[in-house]
């Protein structure tokens, strides 16, 4: 078996390339897969703790999918755990190589050095982002939906009540705050710029949107919502036409 990983584990999927919607919809961390040439394609850690959303964004692989049929939009999925290599993370972000996250140890990466950071780098990260650029730039006036999903629940955390999470960068609020209020008025429990910060150096959005004056959103789902088919396929009915409808009221 070649090990060319381009030939035989494409580190990303993509989905109706000639789509004619405007947005990209991207997935980073679509799922939790362990290449075999990473520690043997095992992490050290429990099959429990990567199943949870430390390894990938839980429903959001599915919710993508389904956006992508709904609104005729290109789509790109990651394919390697987050924990493997973080593609939503800038090369020189400390991040990028997680050691422990949300309480637990990852021991594949403890003693990861700088070989093996350069390693994974190479096979998995830049490729995810030398393809997402590459279809970001099939539309002249191509604008960047980000899929995301949070934990109801960090560890030794008060829960989270938001339904919807709409992050967005103090550098470009064209969409993110209108992202918001319609979400409000469609009657979710919307956090604005929750459960995270909508602004981090070198991520995906920063990188593909910011940087090149596209418009922008990153929506997160809160993973219990979105955890089986059904609740993705209800979460992208409901979500297709106010992205859309968003993005047509700007007049971008």
């Amino acid at each position: 078996m070649t090990d060319d990983p381009l030939m035989t584990n494409c580190p990303f999927r993509s989905l109706n390339r000639n789509g004619a919607s405007r947005w990209l919809i991207t997935c980073d961390h679509a799922t939790n897969r362990v290449p075999d040439w990473v520690a043997g394609g095992d992490l050290g850690i429990a099959p429990a703790d990567m199943a949870r959303h430390i390894a990938y964004d839980v429903g959001a692989a599915g919710l993508t999918e389904a956006l992508s049929a709904l609104m005729d939009a290109p789509a790109i999925l990651s394919d390697f755990s987050r924990l493997v290599i973080d593609p939503n993370r800038g090369e020189d972000d400390p991040t990028l190589l997680m050691r422990l996250y949300d309480g637990t140890v990852i021991p594949a990466n403890k003693n990861a050095d700088a070989a093996e950071r350069e390693r994974r780098l190479t096979r998995l990260h830049r490729p995810y982002h030398q393809a997402l650029e590459q279809l970001a730039a099939d539309h002249p006036a191509r604008g960047i939906c980000a899929i995301h999903s949070f934990t109801p629940q960090l560890r030794g955390r008060p829960p989270r009540p938001w339904q919807v999470g709409i992050l967005y960068s103090h550098a470009d609020a064209r969409l993110g705050p209108a992202m918001v209020a319609a979400c409000r008025n469609e009657g979710w429990i919307t956090g604005d710029n929750q459960p995270y910060d909508g602004h981090l150096q070198g991520d995906s959005i920063d990188r593909h949107a910011l940087s090149h004056g596209r418009p922008n959103l990153l929506i997160e789902l809160r993973n219990d919502l979105i955890a089986t088919p059904e609740g993705q396929s209800i979460w992208a009915a409901r979500l297709a036409p106010v992205i859309d409808r968003v993005l047509t009221d700007s007049g971008l």
